[in-house]
């Protein structure tokens, strides 16, 4: 039987590996595919991306032969936005429609409230990303007080966090795909904001709440993935 290709998008500051176990824990017909981005992990020699649109066609074109068989997508939080544009970029050259899209942790691209007053349209200190990072509540205190580590990360933060504050939602066409969203109960995404994903595709929609803040995929990643698989089980004898 032929598999499925899962491409995952990571969120802000994150390697794509933030994914690789879970290559353990789904399926084996899910074939779990990080996508790396630019200035991290493998791809630490390029430089990092701060317009999220270039970087949608950016990795359209890499992962073209990838979308040329079944295939899914994944994004937490940045990397749902990624997803979302990645979609279109893809359909753009030609590429099949997703079996589905799983936009995880963020508003809809068209409720971008916290960033549309321009606090993050230009570069923050380090002093400001390491408080964001603490408010978000998914870095140990341990690891933001290493300074070489943060020295590490935090110039990939400052470029995650430009690519989110200069996105420009442009409205096209709907997608054709289901659209799977899923939200933290204490995360800053409202209800509104993550039920206007609902707009972005006429395929079918579903809206699933967790337990916890932002990183609520990671605290409840078993049941996350029980979500994830039970949404492609339909499409594992079509594969």
């Amino acid at each position: 039987m032929s598999s499925v290709t899962l491409l995952c998008l990571p969120y802000s500051g994150a390697s794509a590996m933030v994914y690789s176990r879970w290559r353990r824990k789904l399926p084996a017909w899910l074939d779990v595919r990080p996508v790396e981005l630019p200035g991290r992990g493998t791809r630490m020699g390029e430089p990092a991306q701060t317009d999220l649109l270039a970087l949608a066609r950016q990795l359209a074109s890499e992962q073209r032969l990838a979308a040329s068989q079944p295939y899914a997508l994944l994004g937490h939080s940045l990397g749902a936005l990624l997803a979302f544009e990645l979609a279109h970029e893809l359909q753009a050259l030609g590429c099949p429609s997703p079996l589905a899209l799983f936009a995880s942790g963020t508003a809809a691209p068209s409720r971008r409230e916290d960033y549309d007053g321009g606090e993050w349209r230009e570069p923050k200190s380090d002093a400001v990303l390491i408080e964001e990072l603490r408010a978000l509540n998914g870095t140990p205190e341990e690891v933001l007080a290493n300074r070489e580590l943060m020295s590490l990360t935090l110039p990939v933060l400052r470029a995650d966090f430009l690519l989110c504050g200069r996105y420009v939602y442009r409205q096209r066409p709907p997608l054709h795909c289901p659209l799977h969203v899923l939200g933290g109960e204490d995360d800053r995404a409202t209800d509104a904001q993550l039920l206007a994903w609902r707009q972005e595709s006429l395929g079918d929609f579903s809206l699933e709440m967790f337990p916890g803040g932002h990183f609520f995929i990671h605290a409840h990643e078993d049941r996350v993935l029980g979500t994830l698989s039970a949404a492609m089980a339909p499409y594992r004898l079509s594969a």
